[in-house]
């Protein structure tokens, strides 16, 4: 079991270069935070495929360090942001642009992403989406299309879908659409909730919709993720890794934050690799099926998503 991690909301640091307090902007990353830059014959295609059917992706949007890794090679995975590339809420640690009232979703765009999975042959792809608490349903009637388009176009991909807060009506019209993981973040502990996401977000609101997926689709695996550096105590980890088993999520990543600007909630510890692999151990003593977690590790992540699709072809093959 690692130490307890500071609380860092009881003695705020006053770093001169830092606004409001935390890791100051100009201190180096660790040397397990580097990555090299994105590059390659792969990368370049899939670049210029996403470009060429107007698709926005989670991998350029929110400036993902693993973007070079996942877009290479045969075994190349994507996370493609549907709804837009504008949302509605306004959290303190996303680099996607925020607006009170977003363009009107594309009617193309399902089928251009069913298109996209299919050209690029994904075994294993993530649907994401922006809030748009401007529309009556979430979204989600657009969102469920485009699921059905990649079932339509790829019906060997195994389907991921990353989703908003849904509830009640919204939550059903995605889940009829049948994905085979269900995801939804709850982001940071639960005394860090009003700090860092939108007021309409909580981390209770997060476990309800959880709760409802594996309700109302229980063959569906379900998943969340949670961003470390930004002040939890390790008692608060282990306060929110039992919570989350406790509504039976099946998959678990953990991560560190990355300030993506000035105007962005201030990294406050680069967590160090040992104490990741602790809350891994931790996670799988928990009963999680399969936790990832490390400096680098994000919700979307290529090894979690290979485990997935294994168990997703199992049961498939289950009937």
């Amino acid at each position: 079991m690692s130490p307890e991690v500071p609380d860092r909301t009881s003695a705020e640091p006053a770093w001169s270069s830092e606004k409001p307090s935390g890791i100051p902007i100009r201190t180096p990353k660790p040397a397990w935070l580097k990555v090299p830059l994105p590059g390659g014959e792969g990368y370049a295609k899939l670049k210029a495929l996403t470009e060429s059917l107007k698709l926005n992706t989670v991998c350029q949007e929110a400036r993902c360090p693993n973007v070079g890794e996942c877009w290479k090679g045969e075994h190349a995975t994507m996370t493609i942001m549907v709804l837009g590339d504008e949302c509605t809420r306004r959290c303190r640690f996303c680099a996607v642009k925020t607006v009170d009232r977003a363009a009107p979703p594309d009617p193309d765009e399902p089928l251009h992403v069913g298109q996209a999975v299919a050209a690029m042959k994904l075994a294993y792809v993530v649907l994401t989406s922006v809030d748009r608490d401007d529309l009556a349903d979430g979204g989600s009637a657009h969102y469920a299309e485009c699921i059905r388009k990649v079932r339509e176009l790829a019906p060997q991909t195994v389907v991921e879908t990353l989703i908003p807060d849904y509830q009640g009506a919204a939550l059903e019209t995605l889940l009829r659409a049948a994905p085979d993981v269900l995801a939804h973040n709850v982001e940071v502990v639960d005394r860090l909730q009003r700090k860092i996401r939108d007021p309409r977000c909580s981390f209770e609101r997060s476990l309800t919709t959880l709760r409802e997926a594996k309700r109302l689709a229980p063959r569906a695996f379900t998943k969340s993720s949670l961003m470390l550096g930004l002040g939890e105590t390790h008692e608060e980890v282990l306060e929110s890794l039992d919570r989350l088993r406790a509504a039976d999520v099946d998959f678990l990543t953990l991560g560190q934050y990355l300030r993506p600007t000035e105007n962005h909630a201030p990294v406050r510890e680069y967590v160090p690799p040992a104490r990741f692999d602790e809350y891994k151990a931790l996670g799988e003593r928990l009963g999680f099926r399969y936790v990832a977690s490390g400096p680098l590790v994000r919700s979307s992540y290529k090894a979690g998503e290979f485990f997935a699709a294994r168990l997703v072809r199992e049961r498939r093959a289950q009937g």
